[in-house]
Protein backbone atom coordinates (compact mmCIF):
# COMPACT_ATOMS: atom_id res chain seq x y z
CA UNK A 1 0.00 0.00 0.00
CA UNK A 2 2.87 2.39 0.55
CA UNK A 3 3.79 2.06 -3.13
CA UNK A 4 1.37 4.89 -3.84
CA UNK A 5 2.02 6.89 -1.35
CA UNK A 6 5.29 9.23 -2.31
CA UNK A 7 3.29 9.63 -6.15
CA UNK A 8 -0.08 11.57 -4.68
CA UNK A 9 2.12 13.85 -2.08
CA UNK A 10 0.16 16.69 -3.48
CA UNK A 11 0.86 19.87 -0.29
CA UNK A 12 -2.97 20.02 1.36
CA UNK A 13 -1.02 23.24 3.44
CA UNK A 14 1.32 25.61 2.76
CA UNK A 15 4.67 24.97 4.02
CA UNK A 16 6.24 28.96 2.94
CA UNK A 17 7.56 29.24 6.42
CA UNK A 18 9.86 25.89 6.39
CA UNK A 19 10.82 26.61 2.98
CA UNK A 20 12.82 29.83 4.21
CA UNK A 21 14.01 28.18 7.08
CA UNK A 22 15.54 25.05 5.00
CA UNK A 23 17.13 28.06 2.47
CA UNK A 24 18.27 29.96 5.30
CA UNK A 25 19.86 27.17 7.08
CA UNK A 26 21.74 25.87 3.50
CA UNK A 27 23.02 29.05 3.00
CA UNK A 28 24.01 29.65 6.39
CA UNK A 29 25.03 26.55 7.69
CA UNK A 30 23.69 27.71 10.89
CA UNK A 31 26.13 31.01 11.11
CA UNK A 32 23.03 32.78 12.79
CA UNK A 33 21.66 32.78 16.33
CA UNK A 34 18.54 31.94 17.07
CA UNK A 35 17.65 35.74 17.62
CA UNK A 36 18.73 36.44 14.06
CA UNK A 37 17.37 33.94 12.68
CA UNK A 38 13.77 34.80 13.78
CA UNK A 39 14.49 38.37 12.95
CA UNK A 40 15.37 37.31 8.95
CA UNK A 41 12.33 35.46 8.91
CA UNK A 42 10.01 37.76 10.24
CA UNK A 43 9.11 35.10 13.12
CA UNK A 44 9.24 35.39 16.71
CA UNK A 45 11.96 32.85 18.73
CA UNK A 46 9.16 30.51 19.91
CA UNK A 47 7.89 29.99 16.42
CA UNK A 48 11.64 29.28 15.12
CA UNK A 49 11.79 26.85 18.22
CA UNK A 50 8.68 25.07 17.08
CA UNK A 51 9.41 24.88 13.38
CA UNK A 52 13.03 23.64 13.88
CA UNK A 53 11.12 20.81 16.64
CA UNK A 54 8.78 19.92 14.04
CA UNK A 55 11.41 19.43 11.45
CA UNK A 56 13.54 17.44 13.54
CA UNK A 57 10.81 15.16 14.91
CA UNK A 58 9.61 14.57 10.89
CA UNK A 59 13.64 13.77 9.95
CA UNK A 60 13.73 10.87 12.84
CA UNK A 61 10.73 9.82 11.24
CA UNK A 62 12.12 9.32 7.68
CA UNK A 63 14.78 8.35 5.73
CA UNK A 64 16.16 11.31 5.62
CA UNK A 65 18.27 11.42 8.12
CA UNK A 66 18.59 7.87 10.08
CA UNK A 67 18.76 7.50 14.51
CA UNK A 68 22.48 6.91 13.57
CA UNK A 69 23.04 10.41 12.05
CA UNK A 70 21.36 12.02 15.04
CA UNK A 71 22.71 10.26 17.66
CA UNK A 72 26.11 11.59 16.50
CA UNK A 73 25.01 14.78 16.42
CA UNK A 74 26.88 16.86 18.90
CA UNK A 75 24.41 19.39 19.93
CA UNK A 76 20.82 18.63 20.56
CA UNK A 77 19.88 21.82 21.45
CA UNK A 78 20.18 23.19 17.57
CA UNK A 79 17.83 20.85 16.28
CA UNK A 80 15.31 21.10 18.72
CA UNK A 81 15.59 24.50 19.00
CA UNK A 82 16.15 24.74 22.77
CA UNK A 83 17.37 27.82 24.56
CA UNK A 84 20.63 27.40 24.89
CA UNK A 85 23.77 29.58 25.79
CA UNK A 86 25.48 29.12 22.10
CA UNK A 87 24.79 32.04 19.85
CA UNK A 88 24.08 30.05 16.72
CA UNK A 89 23.01 27.01 15.27
CA UNK A 90 26.41 25.48 14.30
CA UNK A 91 25.50 22.18 14.92
CA UNK A 92 22.66 19.58 14.52
CA UNK A 93 20.24 19.84 11.60
CA UNK A 94 21.93 22.22 9.69
CA UNK A 95 24.86 20.21 9.37
CA UNK A 96 22.92 16.96 8.93
CA UNK A 97 21.21 18.74 5.94
CA UNK A 98 24.45 19.51 4.36
CA UNK A 99 25.32 15.50 5.32
CA UNK A 100 22.49 14.31 3.37
CA UNK A 101 23.21 16.26 0.37
CA UNK A 102 26.74 15.33 0.07
CA UNK A 103 25.84 12.20 0.56
CA UNK A 104 23.07 12.40 -2.80
CA UNK A 105 20.17 11.38 -0.06
CA UNK A 106 16.76 13.12 -0.73
CA UNK A 107 16.48 17.00 -1.93
CA UNK A 108 14.89 19.10 0.53
CA UNK A 109 11.50 19.83 -1.22
CA UNK A 110 11.13 16.22 -0.73
CA UNK A 111 11.73 16.48 3.10
CA UNK A 112 9.05 19.12 3.52
CA UNK A 113 6.58 17.14 1.35
CA UNK A 114 6.91 14.09 3.96
CA UNK A 115 6.34 16.34 7.21
CA UNK A 116 3.51 18.76 5.61
CA UNK A 117 1.42 16.98 2.39
CA UNK A 118 -0.74 15.11 4.83
CA UNK A 119 -1.64 15.10 8.77
CA UNK A 120 -1.10 11.99 10.37
CA UNK A 121 -4.91 11.07 10.55
CA UNK A 122 -4.56 11.42 6.54
CA UNK A 123 -1.88 9.04 6.20
CA UNK A 124 -3.57 6.37 8.48
CA UNK A 125 -7.12 6.96 6.37
CA UNK A 126 -5.52 6.68 3.23
CA UNK A 127 -3.59 4.02 3.65
CA UNK A 128 -6.29 2.05 4.97
CA UNK A 129 -8.20 3.00 1.42
CA UNK A 130 -5.42 1.80 -0.17
CA UNK A 131 -5.35 -1.07 1.17
CA UNK A 132 -9.01 -2.41 0.68
CA UNK A 133 -8.48 -1.10 -3.21
CA UNK A 134 -5.79 -3.48 -3.30
CA UNK A 135 -8.46 -6.26 -3.65
CA UNK A 136 -10.69 -4.92 -6.70
CA UNK A 137 -12.65 -2.05 -7.44
CA UNK A 138 -15.25 -0.99 -4.76
CA UNK A 139 -17.78 1.85 -3.89
CA UNK A 140 -17.49 4.39 -1.86
CA UNK A 141 -19.42 3.18 0.97
CA UNK A 142 -17.67 -0.15 1.19
CA UNK A 143 -14.79 1.71 1.80
CA UNK A 144 -16.21 3.88 4.66
CA UNK A 145 -16.87 0.47 6.37
CA UNK A 146 -13.89 -1.00 5.49
CA UNK A 147 -12.13 2.35 6.53
CA UNK A 148 -13.90 2.47 9.43
CA UNK A 149 -13.11 -1.27 10.89
CA UNK A 150 -9.82 -0.53 10.23
CA UNK A 151 -9.24 2.25 12.24
CA UNK A 152 -7.43 2.53 15.37
CA UNK A 153 -9.27 2.90 18.74
CA UNK A 154 -7.59 5.98 19.45
CA UNK A 155 -8.92 7.67 15.90
CA UNK A 156 -11.80 9.63 15.09
CA UNK A 157 -14.32 7.61 12.46
CA UNK A 158 -14.83 9.32 9.06
CA UNK A 159 -17.94 9.61 7.63
CA UNK A 160 -18.86 9.64 4.00
CA UNK A 161 -18.33 13.29 3.10
CA UNK A 162 -14.71 12.69 4.28
CA UNK A 163 -13.92 8.98 2.45
CA UNK A 164 -15.13 10.96 -0.85
CA UNK A 165 -13.02 14.14 -0.01
CA UNK A 166 -10.55 11.49 0.53
CA UNK A 167 -11.31 9.63 -2.85
CA UNK A 168 -11.27 13.14 -5.03
CA UNK A 169 -7.95 13.94 -4.07
CA UNK A 170 -6.20 10.07 -4.71
CA UNK A 171 -8.35 10.71 -7.61
CA UNK A 172 -6.77 14.07 -8.89
CA UNK A 173 -3.40 12.71 -8.22
CA UNK A 174 -4.03 9.96 -10.43
CA UNK A 175 -3.84 7.19 -8.01
CA UNK A 176 -7.05 6.09 -8.29
CA UNK A 177 -10.25 5.89 -11.13
CA UNK A 178 -13.68 5.86 -11.33
CA UNK A 179 -15.55 3.22 -13.39
CA UNK A 180 -19.34 2.41 -14.30
CA UNK A 181 -22.47 4.23 -13.44
CA UNK A 182 -23.79 5.14 -9.43
CA UNK A 183 -22.62 3.86 -8.03
CA UNK A 184 -19.34 4.70 -8.80
CA UNK A 185 -16.64 1.61 -7.83
CA UNK A 186 -12.93 3.06 -7.85
CA UNK A 187 -10.42 0.82 -8.50
CA UNK A 188 -6.26 1.25 -8.49
CA UNK A 189 -4.20 2.82 -11.44
CA UNK A 190 -1.51 0.40 -10.37
CA UNK A 191 -0.85 -0.70 -14.11
CA UNK A 192 3.17 0.49 -13.73
CA UNK A 193 3.36 -1.23 -10.76
CA UNK A 194 1.48 -4.86 -11.88
CA UNK A 195 3.27 -4.92 -15.50
CA UNK A 196 6.71 -4.56 -14.57
CA UNK A 197 8.90 -7.50 -14.14
CA UNK A 198 11.25 -6.88 -10.73
CA UNK A 199 14.16 -6.33 -12.43
CA UNK A 200 12.80 -3.76 -14.92
CA UNK A 201 11.05 -2.02 -11.98
CA UNK A 202 14.79 -1.92 -11.01
CA UNK A 203 16.51 -0.42 -13.84
CA UNK A 204 13.28 2.20 -13.60
CA UNK A 205 14.01 3.23 -10.43
CA UNK A 206 17.80 3.69 -11.63
CA UNK A 207 16.86 5.76 -14.57
CA UNK A 208 14.33 7.55 -12.81
CA UNK A 209 17.40 8.60 -10.20
CA UNK A 210 19.78 9.46 -12.80
CA UNK A 211 17.05 11.79 -14.58
CA UNK A 212 15.62 13.32 -11.43
CA UNK A 213 19.38 13.69 -10.57
CA UNK A 214 20.27 15.73 -14.04
CA UNK A 215 16.91 17.40 -15.18
CA UNK A 216 15.12 20.42 -14.74
CA UNK A 217 12.03 20.11 -12.97
CA UNK A 218 13.25 17.56 -11.30
CA UNK A 219 10.64 17.04 -7.77
CA UNK A 220 8.15 15.09 -9.95
CA UNK A 221 10.91 12.14 -10.58
CA UNK A 222 11.97 12.43 -6.95
CA UNK A 223 8.76 11.51 -5.91
CA UNK A 224 8.14 8.76 -8.52
CA UNK A 225 11.39 7.53 -7.20
CA UNK A 226 10.15 7.48 -3.76
CA UNK A 227 6.87 5.34 -4.56
CA UNK A 228 9.44 3.04 -6.68
CA UNK A 229 12.18 2.70 -3.72
CA UNK A 230 9.31 1.79 -1.13
CA UNK A 231 7.83 -1.28 -3.80
CA UNK A 232 11.61 -2.94 -4.02
CA UNK A 233 12.79 -1.82 -0.94
CA UNK A 234 15.94 -0.24 -0.14
CA UNK A 235 18.39 -2.84 -0.66
CA UNK A 236 16.97 -3.96 -4.04
CA UNK A 237 17.58 -0.50 -5.31
CA UNK A 238 20.37 0.01 -8.31
CA UNK A 239 20.46 3.80 -7.53
CA UNK A 240 21.53 2.76 -3.87
CA UNK A 241 25.30 2.30 -5.33
CA UNK A 242 25.42 5.90 -7.14
CA UNK A 243 24.43 9.14 -5.86
CA UNK A 244 23.97 12.60 -7.03
CA UNK A 245 25.16 15.66 -4.51
CA UNK A 246 23.03 18.91 -4.59
CA UNK A 247 24.37 22.08 -5.31
CA UNK A 248 21.47 23.92 -6.36
CA UNK A 249 19.15 23.34 -2.59
CA UNK A 250 16.98 26.38 -3.35
CA UNK A 251 16.47 25.48 -6.87
CA UNK A 252 14.26 22.14 -5.70
CA UNK A 253 12.75 24.80 -2.47
CA UNK A 254 11.40 26.95 -5.58
CA UNK A 255 9.78 23.66 -7.57
CA UNK A 256 6.86 24.02 -4.51
CA UNK A 257 5.55 27.39 -6.52
CA UNK A 258 6.68 25.73 -9.90
CA UNK A 259 3.71 22.83 -10.35
CA UNK A 260 1.04 25.24 -9.15
CA UNK A 261 2.23 28.24 -11.42
CA UNK A 262 2.11 25.80 -14.16
CA UNK A 263 -1.23 24.51 -13.77
CA UNK A 264 -2.42 28.18 -13.50
CA UNK A 265 -0.68 29.16 -16.40
CA UNK A 266 -2.43 25.90 -18.48
CA UNK A 267 -5.86 26.89 -17.38
CA UNK A 268 -5.47 30.48 -17.74
CA UNK A 269 -5.85 31.50 -14.25
CA UNK A 270 -5.12 34.38 -12.19
CA UNK A 271 -2.61 34.00 -9.13
CA UNK A 272 -1.89 36.12 -6.15
CA UNK A 273 1.28 36.02 -3.71
CA UNK A 274 2.84 38.11 -1.18
CA UNK A 275 6.49 38.97 -2.61
CA UNK A 276 9.76 39.72 -1.07
CA UNK A 277 12.32 41.27 -3.56
CA UNK A 278 15.99 39.69 -3.30
CA UNK A 279 17.09 43.34 -1.07
CA UNK A 280 14.59 42.89 1.37
CA UNK A 281 15.94 42.24 5.07
CA UNK A 282 13.13 39.14 5.95
CA UNK A 283 12.94 36.45 4.06
CA UNK A 284 9.37 35.48 4.87
CA UNK A 285 5.91 37.42 5.19
CA UNK A 286 4.23 35.94 8.88
CA UNK A 287 0.62 36.54 8.97
CA UNK A 288 -0.72 37.98 11.82
CA UNK A 289 -3.14 35.79 13.81
CA UNK A 290 -3.46 38.50 16.50
CA UNK A 291 -5.21 41.56 15.69
CA UNK A 292 -3.88 43.45 19.07
CA UNK A 293 -0.16 42.70 17.60
CA UNK A 294 -0.80 43.87 14.21
CA UNK A 295 2.01 45.20 12.33
CA UNK A 296 2.93 46.03 8.99
CA UNK A 297 3.77 43.23 6.68
CA UNK A 298 7.30 43.53 4.26
CA UNK A 299 5.79 41.64 1.54
CA UNK A 300 3.66 43.61 -1.30
CA UNK A 301 0.53 41.49 -2.33
CA UNK A 302 0.76 40.86 -5.65
CA UNK A 303 -2.14 39.78 -8.51
CA UNK A 304 -0.36 38.27 -11.09
CA UNK A 305 -1.62 36.40 -14.66
CA UNK A 306 1.39 33.69 -14.95
CA UNK A 307 2.48 32.82 -18.94
CA UNK A 308 5.93 31.49 -18.44
CA UNK A 309 8.08 30.25 -16.13
CA UNK A 310 11.89 30.30 -16.79
CA UNK A 311 14.93 28.42 -15.04
CA UNK A 312 18.62 30.22 -15.23
CA UNK A 313 21.05 27.17 -14.89
CA UNK A 314 23.80 29.69 -14.11
CA UNK A 315 22.43 30.86 -10.69
CA UNK A 316 20.07 27.81 -10.47
CA UNK A 317 17.18 30.37 -10.09
CA UNK A 318 13.30 29.83 -10.96
CA UNK A 319 11.23 33.06 -12.47
CA UNK A 320 8.11 33.70 -13.51
CA UNK A 321 6.77 36.20 -15.94
CA UNK A 322 3.46 37.46 -16.06
CA UNK A 323 0.87 40.63 -16.47
CA UNK A 324 0.59 42.58 -13.93
CA UNK A 325 -2.52 45.38 -13.89
CA UNK A 326 -0.27 48.03 -12.32
CA UNK A 327 3.56 47.03 -13.59
CA UNK A 328 2.26 45.29 -17.05
CA UNK A 329 4.58 42.36 -18.08
CA UNK A 330 7.03 41.56 -15.28
CA UNK A 331 9.07 39.40 -14.30
CA UNK A 332 9.24 37.89 -10.25
CA UNK A 333 12.17 35.99 -8.78
CA UNK A 334 9.95 32.42 -6.93
CA UNK A 335 12.65 32.19 -4.03
CA UNK A 336 10.73 35.74 -3.09
CA UNK A 337 7.13 34.19 -3.38
CA UNK A 338 5.02 33.32 -0.35
CA UNK A 339 1.23 32.73 0.38
CA UNK A 340 1.13 31.37 -3.75
CA UNK A 341 -2.90 30.95 -4.51
CA UNK A 342 -5.51 30.77 -7.13
CA UNK A 343 -7.48 33.01 -8.33
CA UNK A 344 -10.07 34.63 -10.82
CA UNK A 345 -9.73 33.12 -14.67
CA UNK A 346 -9.01 35.80 -16.78
CA UNK A 347 -10.45 36.27 -19.88
CA UNK A 348 -9.27 34.49 -22.87
CA UNK A 349 -8.45 36.83 -25.62
CA UNK A 350 -6.61 38.66 -22.04
CA UNK A 351 -4.15 35.89 -21.89
CA UNK A 352 -3.84 34.97 -25.40
CA UNK A 353 -3.05 38.48 -26.16
CA UNK A 354 -0.17 38.65 -23.68
CA UNK A 355 1.13 35.30 -24.82
CA UNK A 356 1.87 37.35 -27.85
CA UNK A 357 3.26 39.99 -26.18
CA UNK A 358 5.58 38.54 -24.10
CA UNK A 359 6.95 35.94 -26.92
CA UNK A 360 7.73 39.27 -28.68
CA UNK A 361 9.36 41.14 -25.69
CA UNK A 362 11.48 38.71 -24.82
CA UNK A 363 12.50 37.64 -28.09
CA UNK A 364 16.05 39.11 -27.61
CA UNK A 365 16.01 38.75 -23.95
CA UNK A 366 19.12 36.65 -22.33
CA UNK A 367 16.96 35.16 -19.90
CA UNK A 368 14.27 37.54 -18.18
CA UNK A 369 14.97 40.63 -19.17
CA UNK A 370 12.29 43.01 -20.23
CA UNK A 371 14.12 46.14 -21.35
CA UNK A 372 14.93 47.80 -24.49
CA UNK A 373 16.98 46.12 -27.05
CA UNK A 374 20.45 47.08 -27.39
CA UNK A 375 23.19 46.28 -29.80
CA UNK A 376 26.24 44.60 -27.75
CA UNK A 377 29.55 43.98 -30.12
CA UNK A 378 32.44 42.40 -28.47
CA UNK A 379 35.88 41.07 -29.23
CA UNK A 380 37.21 37.97 -28.46
CA UNK A 381 41.25 36.92 -27.96
CA UNK A 382 41.91 32.89 -28.69
CA UNK A 383 43.86 31.30 -27.17
CA UNK A 384 48.00 31.41 -27.81
CA UNK A 385 50.03 27.99 -28.17
CA UNK A 386 47.02 26.25 -27.85
CA UNK A 387 45.63 24.64 -30.89
CA UNK A 388 41.82 24.13 -30.00
CA UNK A 389 40.39 27.33 -29.96
CA UNK A 390 38.23 26.53 -26.48
CA UNK A 391 37.13 30.28 -26.51
CA UNK A 392 35.49 30.37 -29.86
CA UNK A 393 33.64 26.68 -28.63
CA UNK A 394 32.27 28.14 -25.77
CA UNK A 395 31.02 31.36 -27.56
CA UNK A 396 29.46 29.33 -29.77
CA UNK A 397 27.81 26.91 -27.38
CA UNK A 398 26.28 29.73 -24.97
CA UNK A 399 26.36 32.74 -27.16
CA UNK A 400 22.01 32.40 -28.07
CA UNK A 401 21.22 33.91 -31.13
CA UNK A 402 24.91 35.93 -31.61
CA UNK A 403 26.81 36.40 -34.84
CA UNK A 404 30.62 35.24 -34.94
CA UNK A 405 32.90 36.55 -37.65
CA UNK A 406 36.78 35.88 -38.16
CA UNK A 407 39.09 38.98 -37.29
CA UNK A 408 42.04 37.12 -38.21
CA UNK A 409 44.30 34.30 -36.48
CA UNK A 410 44.16 36.96 -33.12
CA UNK A 411 40.81 37.75 -32.52
CA UNK A 412 36.91 37.17 -33.42
CA UNK A 413 33.93 39.53 -33.23
CA UNK A 414 30.45 38.08 -31.71
CA UNK A 415 27.38 40.46 -32.18
CA UNK A 416 23.93 40.58 -30.38
CA UNK A 417 21.22 42.33 -29.96
CA UNK A 418 19.80 41.65 -26.02
CA UNK A 419 17.28 42.99 -23.68
CA UNK A 420 20.01 45.71 -21.81
CA UNK A 421 23.15 44.80 -20.86
CA UNK A 422 22.33 43.90 -16.73
CA UNK A 423 22.26 39.71 -18.04
CA UNK A 424 24.81 39.24 -20.41
CA UNK A 425 27.52 41.48 -18.24
CA UNK A 426 28.56 38.16 -15.86
CA UNK A 427 28.38 35.82 -18.80
CA UNK A 428 31.42 38.31 -20.67
CA UNK A 429 33.00 39.24 -17.42
CA UNK A 430 33.80 34.95 -16.90
CA UNK A 431 35.72 35.47 -20.31
CA UNK A 432 38.18 37.47 -18.39
CA UNK A 433 41.17 39.20 -20.14
CA UNK A 434 39.87 37.13 -23.19
CA UNK A 435 37.01 39.29 -23.84
CA UNK A 436 36.78 43.00 -24.80
CA UNK A 437 33.53 45.18 -25.28
CA UNK A 438 33.36 47.41 -27.83
CA UNK A 439 29.67 48.74 -27.93
CA UNK A 440 27.70 49.86 -26.27
CA UNK A 441 30.34 52.88 -24.47
CA UNK A 442 28.40 52.71 -21.28
CA UNK A 443 29.28 48.70 -20.63
CA UNK A 444 32.42 49.23 -22.11
CA UNK A 445 32.88 52.01 -19.30
CA UNK A 446 31.00 49.52 -16.63
CA UNK A 447 33.38 46.95 -17.25
CA UNK A 448 36.26 49.14 -17.09
CA UNK A 449 35.08 50.59 -13.63
CA UNK A 450 34.53 46.83 -12.23
CA UNK A 451 37.67 45.38 -13.29
CA UNK A 452 39.59 48.69 -11.59
CA UNK A 453 37.27 47.48 -8.51
CA UNK A 454 38.59 43.76 -8.99
CA UNK A 455 42.44 44.80 -9.64
CA UNK A 456 42.19 46.39 -6.17
CA UNK A 457 41.57 43.21 -3.77
CA UNK A 458 44.50 41.79 -5.52
CA UNK A 459 47.35 44.61 -4.66
CA UNK A 460 50.62 44.13 -2.71
CA UNK A 461 49.89 43.54 0.83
Amino acid sequence: MWVFIGVFKIARESFDKEIELLRMLVLTGGSYSRKESADRLGISVHTLDKALRRLKEVAAGSTFITSVELEETDDSAALTGARCSRPALTAGLPQLLQHRRHAGRDPLLLFLFRAKSLKESETIRLAILLEALQHGPITASELLEACSAAMPEEASLPDEKTIRSDLAYLETAGIVARSGQRPFRFRLRNELWSQLEPEELQRLELFVHVMAGTRVPSVQGFLLQDSLRRSLGETECLSARTGFAYHYDCRILDEAYLYPLLSAIEDGIQVTFDYLTPKSDSRYAARGTNPLHARHSPARKVTLLPLKTIYDHQYGRWYVLGFNRALGLATWRMEGISGLERGLPAEPDLVERKQIQLQEKTRTSWLVDLGQPVHVSVRFFRPQGIRYDFVRERVLLQGQWGTVSDEGAQSFRFDIEVNGTREIRPWLRSFGSSCEVLAPEELRREMIEEWKEISEFYEPV
